[in-house]
């Protein structure tokens, strides 16, 4: 069962590694669409977020400081969900499935984030701070 629950880490990790990077790589653009969506200071707000995203996830893959990852992923996803992704706002249906499965996506990922707030530390196979 560790290694399945270090299997889970990574892969749930690594996805908000991938996306933190791919904030910090992508600034300009990333900042493009947050600017439209009427995000303040869009590159300030993309470079923090890729921030959160690549700490967060690299907390949950080593198993350190997990309580402070899991809080930098909520910090990012609670804001990110509800201003970027207002399905409700959409007129295009297209648009608007697009926007409706990323903001539910972005609720359960969410809901697993805090899940990692209950199993008991320090974590099998991480570095256990």
């Amino acid at each position: 069962m560790d290694y399945l629950f270090l299997l889970s880490r990574i892969l749930f990790g690594g996805y908000f590694i991938m996306n933190g990077v791919s904030h910090l790589k992508n600034i300009s653009g990333m900042a493009g669409y947050a600017g439209s969506k009427g995000v303040p200071m869009p590159k300030l707000a993309v470079t923090m977020t890729g921030l959160l995203l690549t700490l967060g996830g690299l907390g949950i893959v080593l198993g350190a400081w997990v309580q402070y990852a899991v809080i930098a992923l909520v910090v990012f996803l609670l804001p990110v969900t509800f201003k970027m992704h207002q399905y409700w706002k959409e007129t295009d249906p297209m648009q608007k499935m697009g926007q409706q499965i990323n903001f539910t996506k972005n609720l359960a990922l969410l809901g697993a984030s805090l899940a990692y707030l209950f199993v008991t530390l320090p974590w099998p196979l991480s570095l256990g701070m």
